[in-house]
């Protein structure tokens, strides 16, 4: 399943205009923006809400290395090929980075690849995960995930609506067949930088951001985006899982960085000011949190799906895609306010579906944080 932000989800404008942008991002089309000595920006199209993702090619002595790929199309694949003769002075590719395995990110990975005959750099986590996603598309709509979404409440038609959307998606089966291990606290020397793999967790098992304290450059991936907040979800793999925590945590990891970092997002403008950024988008999960608690005061008790109408509140439905992605959110969020002692969940009622209760220490607080 591809996981991205809710197309609605956008933080305070205000708040992100506070934000520095440096730079003109390039357009979709083959342009590139030269970042610093070595580092060129660009974009890949995609035929989707969010219609692009930044791709980038760090300079090595004798060629070039990718960081993260964009969609498995045609397009994409001719861009690429565009790119790299235009722009690489007759460089070879190197290898391909990739910082985790939603397929906007690693869609092109074993064309590159082979293309180039290159090695994948990944984590393990995210290699993993690459593979089961990919390798599962036809066995969704088993037993198992079934159960998983009867229990959070969400009516059968929606739950199909949801398994069709998969099915259907054309980008889902991909899956390389190697690749080398990023660890965190590994340092890529390229060039002349020194990129320190750091860890980030919560949208992504084990996502890989690449830091160069030297030039105070962050290539972020999904961990860290100028204007929207990445999906941070619970499926039936974990369904007791903290991805919530993981990211909170990550996001405060990120804040020990340069305070003048320059961050390469995977989607959205080049931009500074990280720590204003990272404090947002905590500042926009404790108001999750927030929200759910008063909801859970005004009511005797809820399930899952309750929590995500209310939660995703919108003047549209949200298409099936969109709602296996706010349900998989809500859940983190519910599955972070029970672990808090906030919440007690009632499993499997005579239904089988799992019901929520707040409990003495939110009736205490009156649902603040």
């Amino acid at each position: 399943m591809k996981a991205m932000v809710l197309p609605d989800e956008r933080d305070n404008h205000q708040q992100y205009g506070l934000l520095e942008y440096p730079m003109t991002p390039p357009q979709a089309n083959g342009s590139v923006v030269e970042i610093a000595n070595g580092i060129l920006w660009l974009r890949m199209p995609m035929p989707m809400a969010l219609d692009h993702i930044n791709v980038y090619l760090l300079k090595d002595v004798d060629g070039w290395y990718i960081v993260d790929t964009g969609l498995n199309t045609e397009k994409t694949r001719q861009l690429w090929l565009q790119v790299i003769e235009q722009h690489c002075q007759k460089k070879m590719i190197k290898g391909i980075i990739c910082t985790h395995f939603h397929y906007d990110h690693s869609g092109l990975t074993s064309w590159l690849t082979q293309t180039f005959n290159v090695p994948l750099y990944m984590t393990y986590g995210e290699f993993y995960m690459l593979n089961t996603i990919s390798r599962s598309v036809d066995t969704l709509g088993n037993k198992h995930q079934l159960a998983f979404y009867h229990r959070t409440g969400t009516p059968r038609s929606e739950v199909d609506a949801m398994m069709d959307s998969c099915r259907n998606d054309p980008f889902i089966k991909h899956s390389p067949e190697s690749f080398t291990r990023l660890r965190g606290g590994d340092v890529l020397t390229i060039g002349q930088r020194r990129w320190q793999i750091i860890i980030g967790e919560g949208h992504s098992p084990e996502h890989a951001c690449l830091y160069c304290e030297e030039d105070k450059l962050l290539l972020s991936g999904d961990q860290l985006l100028p204007s929207i907040s990445s999906n941070i979800l619970v499926n039936e793999m974990e369904p007791q899982g903290q991805p919530l925590k993981h990211w909170l945590r990550s996001l405060e990891q990120l804040q020990t960085l340069d305070i003048n970092t320059l961050v390469l997002p995977a989607h959205g403008p080049v931009f500074r000011q990280m720590h204003l950024r990272v404090q947002q988008l905590i500042d926009h999960h404790v108001e999750q949190l927030s929200l759910l608690k008063s909801f859970a005061l005004q009511q005797k008790e809820f399930n899952t799906y309750q929590a995500m109408k209310y939660l995703f509140k919108r003047s549209r439905s949200l298409a099936p895609i969109e709602s296996m992605m706010a349900l998989g959110e809500t859940l983190a969020h519910l599955n972070w306010l029970e672990d808090n002692g906030d919440l007690i969940c009632q499993s499997m009622n005579d239904s089988g579906i799992n019901t929520y209760l707040p409990t003495p220490i939110i009736k205490k607080t009156g649902g603040t944080l």
